[in-house]
């Protein structure tokens, strides 16, 4: 694809006089980026320099002879001295050259050139470019050239170009395609036999959401060649029984890893005994990854740090993929360790490896057509429908433990250690579809782009729930080796945001199993209301109040005596889940005491048995159950052993618990790691996700019915009976099963509203184009502050009147004199109050005088004040005219440059802010985020018309809340806007205190082109 301007190059005389070359500026390092290409690989994007003239050439020569002509329309064998000198000398704005680069060599470039209206070479402040690539035949197909064409149009946009203009001959069909789907708006012709193509460089909503759903499909390979290798090669098995390396092989071989093992030890003999491979523990031993001879996929590091660079040279160079790095020493050990890190991460992304660690314990993936156990957890995981990640080994080895002893399975589970490249970000994008995962768990000490986190946990949790615990929450600085933004926002702003997006936020770990275990067993519950039944009316009462705290709506327990046997409960739980005036079961069961006064044998087993017997009747159950048992360790056992999904020793090689087993998996498939085919609990198509079904994603919840395969034997079911024995969670405590059961209600109504997800309202009085003129007068101005400027009192309520938002007059009052000449402005009556900084907001300091009526009044209340709080310098007093009183209100935006842009809400005065009474949204904010945010205080009352008050004008307050959060949606420049107090009277608002601060915008991480967080 020839530009015009290289063809207007090649047709100039010899003798005409070269044009003077622009001035070359510094060489523009943010542009560099590494990323991560559609089949999981990952290639690093950077300018191309004066140095790179041998790297173009040997480039050139293994591009083929058809990409060759597709590129200059002409055959083009080799490159010229004068085209090698054009392609690598540019001045990074009116000509700029990309390149990507796998183990420091090209394997495509891109460049653009400034054109004029007539299509020859210009500068600013022309704004159109001519754009061309070429991309090696061997890594065509990658979507190399989508990611450079992300690139170079951000480049562009930074130096002040607008559209692209590409000429491609017909034939280039995969050229073509690469601008045709990259959702610009775009305009093709077709002159002189070639296609010609202009492409508006301005993000729309269409190209934003293709960048975002190629960084979906792109990461989650990435992760999947993670975790279905076809073979692993354990660098650093040691030849002595122990160690971290030996220790990962013997996992391996013992879940019964499908693929191809090696064990690699620089300390091996380089031949067996026979003359063939050296062995360790049944595998072939070899010296290198080099001396392996055929492909490896997955490479696990257990070597010391000092040695982690040749191990990692080795793989990158015969072509591993992925790397899982065991070994400690890095950025959890102080500075040095930190630069070591980077050294680390730099090396395998030039070979196009992604890394999980280092300092990691490892990744597990239960399916069982691959059944990895490349981690230091000695016993393999029960298959199931649980994605589990994790940042600590520590904890991992804890959830793992949990998980098992109550049953749950896992499909996958991963420990990142300091997660310096794989992320708990890579692993949403491959759970959010990966058809073998129902429920994620996220055990997170620190998030690394938490915008991020946010959009992507929003997204998979309008399919699957994602439930997180997030450690360290009070250090105030994240843990040892953990690279992450500083976050200014409280810990509990940030789990506020986190539940506006779906995410299901706990505390504890314990409380991470039980949320897990419940979800990824029983249907979501379709509203608050929870039936509770059992034999014990004490512990029934607890619940019922458990409930209550929780929020939840329970009906009157219903006490079965301590007479109550198995049958009772059968039919009571039957009865229950028929009813349709409850959402949710709770069964309470405490040991039943014979006449003897102990407690009889197999009460549990018989139990578990009759509940399950109970929900198996119901056709179709749509209403969780759980268990809530007081010292009947044999009843969640049973319960337990009949959620376990562990196949068979036929199956597996390996089982738990007792009895017989069908010895197959939940599903079967083909391929690595494949989980297609039919569910055997609810016949739907594995692809389908439990909580998606054919309704889609945002769609109702499907009908649940049991997930697991069982290894344990049950009672024969009747006909209308599935095999599968039901799924019950249970629980030691009623708090613990309610709290559960509660974030359960919580996400089924957050999945609900996100079926139909609020809209930001358009006001055709906002003036953006007249705020941001203002913005660029204030920031461009001469006495501008690089660290940004509060606006005085008159340019804040110009801004925000731009947007409709009407700032009531204040007017100083340094003197009685001025104070009544004020009011004679205003009109009486008027207030008078002090803006001290250690007065403002503080009406209970007595620095406010209100319904000033007259100018006697006006004059005794400022002498009141002077003489009680300080000299009138001190007090800076103000007059405002009276308002309609109503409840006073806070409405403040602030950026944060870990969160980004928050609009918070919350009344005004010492209560609330002593108590933290505030709620938060992230922006831009939706008409169902501010009624939310309205009604998420718990002051939230006085706005309604507590204790026969008359309710206040929420119509109004929420639009105001809309017309902030829109103002800093639009200019990032407002980095901080506080209105307080914001007066909300029954009908209509006064907002009598406004500050707004501008400041350049700091950088954003979710947005521009694709691209690895860099070291």
């Amino acid at each position: 694809m020839q530009s015009a301007s290289e063809q207007s190059e090649a047709a100039e005389p010899q003798t005409t006089p070269a044009r003077p070359a622009p001035p070359e500026h510094a060489y523009p390092d943010h542009w560099e980026a590494d990323v991560v290409l559609r089949d999981g690989g990952t290639a690093r994007i950077r300018p191309i320099t004066a140095d790179d003239a041998d790297r173009l050439v040997s480039f050139y020569e293994q591009v083929s002879d058809e990409s060759k002509y597709y590129r200059f329309f002409a055959p083009y064998p080799r490159l010229s001295a004068k085209d090698v000198h054009r392609f690598t000398h540019h001045d990074f704005v009116n000509r700029v050259g990309l390149a990507a680069t796998v183990g420091g060599e090209f394997i495509a470039t891109v460049r653009y050139d400034r054109i004029d209206d007539r299509g020859l070479p210009a500068s600013a402040p022309a704004d159109e470019a001519e754009v061309a690539f070429l991309v090696q035949d061997a890594h065509q197909g990658r979507g190399v050239a989508s990611a450079l064409l992300e690139h170079i149009a951000a480049v562009a946009r930074e130096r002040g170009i607008r559209r692209f203009a590409a000429e491609v001959l017909p034939a280039n069909t995969k050229m073509i395609k690469v601008f045709t789907d990259a959702g610009y708006t775009q305009k093709r012709s077709f002159e002189d036999g070639s296609v010609r193509l202009h492409l508006d460089l301005e993000p729309t909503d269409r190209s934003l959401a293709v960048q975002r759903a190629r960084e979906q499909r792109a990461e989650a390979r990435s992760v999947q060649r993670l975790l279905t290798p076809a073979s692993v090669a354990v660098v650093g098995a040691g030849r002595t029984p122990g160690g971290v390396g030996r220790t990962v092989l013997r996992n391996l071989l013992g879940a019964g890893f499908t693929g191809r093992v090696y064990a690699v030890n620089a300390a091996f003999p380089e031949t067996g005994a026979d003359g063939g491979p050296a062995e360790l523990d049944g595998v072939p031993a070899y010296r290198s990854v080099g001396a392996v001879g055929e492909p490896v996929d997955l490479a696990i590091v257990a070597v010391p740090a000092e040695r982690v660079p040749e191990a990692v040279a080795d793989c990158g160079g015969h072509g591993v993929r992925g790397l899982v790095v065991l070994s400690a020493g890095y950025a959890e050990s102080g500075p040095d360790g930190r630069e070591r890190q980077r050294r680390l991460v730099r090396q395998a992304r030039s070979y196009g490896m992604r890394i999980i660690g280092p300092n990691a314990f490892g990744i597990i993936n239960t399916a069982e057509d691959v059944r990895l156990n490349a981690s230091l957890a000695p016993q393999t995981p029960a298959a199931g429908r649980i994605g589990l990640f994790t940042q600590s080994g520590a904890i991992g080895i804890a959830l793992l433990a949990g998980l098992h002893r109550r049953g749950a399975g896992l499909s996958s589970f991963i420990s990142a250690g300091n997660r310096a490249d794989v992320s708990g970000n890579d692993f949403l994008q491959h759970w959010y579809d990966d058809p073998g995962t129902d429920v994620v768990l996220l055990y997170l000490e620190s998030i690394g782009n938490p915008r991020k986190f946010t959009r992507l946990a929003r997204r998979t949790a309008a399919v699957k729930p994602v439930v997180v615990v997030k450690g360290a929450r009070h250090s105030g600085s994240a843990p040892p080796g953990h690279r992450v933004p500083v976050t200014r926002v409280p810990h509990a702003t940030v789990s506020a945001l986190l539940r506006q997006a779906g995410v299901i936020r706990v505390d504890t770990v314990t409380e991470l199993v039980d949320a897990g275990l419940l979800l990824a067993a029983q249907p979501l519950p379709a509203g608050p209301r929870v039936a509770i039944l059992g034999n014990s009316e004490s512990l029934g009462l607890l619940t019922y109040d458990a409930c209550l705290t929780e929020g939840l709506r329970p009906l009157r327990p219903l006490d079965l005596t301590t007479a109550a046997d198995p049958a009772d409960f059968r039919d009571a739980l039957a009865a229950a889940l028929a009813d349709e005036t409850s959402d949710a079961v709770v069964v309470t069961a405490i040991p039943w005491v014979g006449e003897d006064g102990a407690t009889e044998s197999g009460d549990g087993e018989v139990l578990a048995a009759a509940l399950r017997e109970a929900v198996a009747s119901v056709p179709a159950p749509t209403k969780p159950v759980v268990v809530v048992h007081v010292e009947m360790g044999d009843l969640a056992e049973a319960l337990a052993v009949a959620t376990s999904t562990r196949p068979s020793p036929a199956g597996r090689g390996s089982g738990t618990g007792t009895g017989t087993s069908t010895g197959t998996s939940t599903s079967v498939g083909t391929g690595a790691g494949a989980r297609t085919g039919v569910r055997r609990d609810t016949g739907a198509p594995v692809g389908e996700n439990r909580f998606t079904g054919p309704a889609g994603p945002a769609g109702p919840a499907a009908p649940a019915a049991p997930e697991t395969e069982p290894v344990t034997a049950s009672a024969p079911p009747t006909p209308a009976q599935d095999p599968t024995p039901v799924t019950i969670p249970a629980y030691p405590a009623a708090e613990r099963a309610v709290r559960a059961l509660a974030e359960a209600v919580r996400y089924g109504q957050w999945r609900r509203q996100a079926a139909e997800p609020g809209r930001v309202p358009e006001y055709e009085d906002i003036d953006e184009a007249g705020a941001a003129a203002l913005i660029r007068r204030v920031l461009g101005g001469a006495e501008a502050d690089a660290r940004g400027v509060t606006l005085g009192t008159d340019q804040a309520g110009e801004l925000l009147a731009r947007y409709g938002i009407t700032a009531l007059p204040t007017l100083p009052a340094p003197t009685p004199d001025a104070a009544v000449a004020a009011a004679g402005r205003l009109g009486y009556p008027v207030a008078l109050k002090t803006t001290a900084p250690h007065l403002r907001h503080r009406p209970d300091l007595g620095g406010v005088r209100l319904d000033l009526a007259t100018e006697e009044q006006l004059r005794t209340a400022y002498a009141e004040l002077t003489e009680v709080l300080g000299k009138p310098e001190e007090l800076q007093p103000v007059v405002q005219a009276m308002v309609p009183r109503g409840v006073d209100t806070v409405v403040r935006s602030a950026i944060d440059p870990a969160v980004g842009a928050v609009l918070s809400f919350g009344l005004s005065g010492a209560a609330s802010e002593l108590l933290g009474d505030t709620a938060h949204r992230l922006v831009p904010a939706t008409d169902r985020d501010v009624a939310e945010l309205v009604r998420s205080l718990r002051t939230t009352p006085l706005l309604f018309g507590w204790r026969g008050s008359a309710p206040v004008d929420t119509p109004a307050l929420e639009e105001l809340l809309l017309r902030v959060s829109r103002l800093v949606d639009d200019h990032p420049e407002v980095v901080a806007v506080s209105l307080e107090p914001v007066v909300v009277a029954p009908r209509g608002l006064s907002v009598l205190g406004a500050t707004v601060r501008l400041a350049p915008p700091p950088p954003r991480t979710d947005l521009g082109p694709r691209s690895l967080p860099n070291y």
